[in-house]
């Protein structure tokens, strides 16, 4: 394969793993939305918002071609970009990481797999990256925070699954997953000897 087959594939991955972050969104009110479900702070729309900042200074700033969206960075609060000030709104961060994707898809559209960057906020002895190491690090993060938020979702109201029509769950019904669940405690119970 060829370095454009290589870059289309990772490419439509990244696209895949976006529109499966923001369909975590859908339906989810306001406060479950932002509110922390598991104890070290995680939240849907912080993640949202992290994705958005990380676009935006991986493909962005390490390319040489800052946005003019990116939010400031508070150095003095390394978690500004993990959770949405109460300012901020659902539409305003949603429509951000849009605007991430956009300036991101430009300088992958635009570059060679061997272009060259540098991280900004990397050591300087390894800030020196390539697209293609840029590509697959974002392809990786994104689809690793979609499986976060899956969780978070499932925590909030069950829903569950990779995108809309495309569950990707060997159940589809609530009575499969109960069964399953139960299934996997008992098997948890056996091999701990509690069982």
């Amino acid at each position: 394969m060829d370095g454009h087959g290589f870059k289309a594939d990772l490419h439509r991955y990244l696209r895949e793993s976006r529109e499966a972050v923001l369909w975590k969104l859908d339906g989810v009110s306001e406060y479950d939305a932002r509110r922390p479900l598991v104890p070290t702070g995680t939240n849907l729309l912080g993640l949202v918002k992290h994705l958005a900042f990380t676009e935006l200074t991986y493909f962005g700033d390490t390319f040489g071609r800052p946005s003019p969206d990116q939010l400031p960075y508070d150095d003095a609060d390394p978690n500004t970009d993990m959770f949405a000030a109460a300012g901020e709104s659902r539409e305003f961060i949603t429509d951000l990481y849009r605007k991430a994707w956009d300036w991101s898809d430009e300088t992958i559209y635009t570059l060679h797999l061997d272009a060259v960057g540098m991280v900004p906020h990397w050591p300087a002895d390894r800030a020196k990256v390539t697209l293609h190491h840029v590509l697959v690090r974002l392809a990786d993060e994104t689809a690793r925070h979609a499986g976060h938020m899956d969780i978070l979702r499932e925590l909030i109201d069950g829903e569950a699954g990779y995108s809309a029509g495309k569950s990707n769950l060997a159940f589809d019904d609530q009575a499969g997953h109960r069964e399953f669940y139960d299934r996997v405690e008992r098997a948890a119970r056996e091999a701990s000897g509690q069982g």
